[in-house]
């Protein structure tokens, strides 16, 4: 069955959030938009609003809420006050409501699969769901980095993300794969609810991509290079509709977007979602 046509999420972690990019963004038919309230050492929603708040009307906007400034530096939070009132802030900093509000990296203040965190985890969302409801934000999600912990969370008076976003890519572990999907299934959401993130593991110029021919995975690989074949194959490890990438030039942009219309060769994917099973067997044992 074929799934929704790949999308591309522009991504500002690390980003110099320069207008430029978002008109290039823009030119490319590029219209979604994802950051957080931590991005840009908290000041994301305040700078993107003042180099670009004409623009952002164009684009579909998510952002995320549960990292806060602390005494010691940043501290993550599950609060359900704190995240209800940053969702707030970010509606005023952004000058618009979000159309989307990750739960960021819930994980991060889970102890393990207790009791206790499962209400932890059912408190933080719904506050988002309360938020939305609210007409704080559109909708709500969860981004996570490591999903491994979380499907085992999940129960049934548990209010429902409407997106969820995981790490995917060549460079992402069997463990880390299995656990975003057994948390779609948690969770029962569609194809086209799940995102990906840091499909290059963090860089698409770290040495790997020079080390390995990502464009066996493609059924037309020879058209594009190492960088282009690798982002194209991360959107089916995990199955994802979207896929949010981060870069500072409306060029490399530009390439990546390119890579849509290549197709996945299904076969070798599913051959090396095998040999990452096997191999994380072999180190069980």
């Amino acid at each position: 069955m074929r799934g929704p046509d790949p999308r591309v999420v522009l991504g500002l972690h690390r980003s110099r959030h320069e207008r430029r990019l978002l008109t290039g963004a823009l030119d490319l038919e590029v219209t979604a938009l994802d950051t957080s309230t931590n991005y840009l050492g908290f000041r994301s929603h305040e700078v993107l609003a003042r180099v670009a708040g004409d623009l952002l009307p164009k684009f579909t906007l998510s952002t995320k809420v549960g990292y806060f400034p602390g005494t010691a530096g940043t501290e993550h939070s599950l609060d359900p006050v704190r995240l209800h009132a940053a969702v707030e802030q970010s509606a005023r900093d952004l000058g618009r409501e979000p159309d989307l509000v990750f739960l960021h990296n819930p994980e991060h203040s889970l102890a393990g699969t207790t009791a206790q965190s499962r209400e932890d985890l059912r408190e933080a969302c719904a506050a988002l769901d309360g938020a939305t409801a609210r007409g704080l934000c559109g909708a709500w999600g969860i981004a996570t980095w490591d999903p491994t912990s979380l499907p085992r969370l999940v129960d049934t008076p548990m209010p429902t993300p409407s997106v969820l976003m995981v790490r995917a890519g060549l460079l992402v572990g069997a463990r880390t794969l299995d656990a975003a999907e057994a948390l779609t299934e948690a969770w029962g959401l569609g194809a086209g609810a799940v995102w990906g993130m840091s499909p290059f593991g963090g860089s698409a110029r770290a040495p790997v991509w020079a080390r390995i021919d990502p464009r066996v995975f493609l059924r037309d690989g020879d058209r594009y290079s190492h960088a282009q074949a690798a982002f194209r194959v991360s959107y089916r490890l995990p199955r994802v509709s979207a896929m949010s990438v981060g870069t500072d030039e409306p060029a490399h942009l530009g390439e990546l977007v390119g890579t849509l219309a290549a197709e996945p060769d299904e076969q070798a994917v599913g051959e090396y979602r095998t040999l990452l099973r096997d191999r994380l067997s072999s180190q069980s044992d």
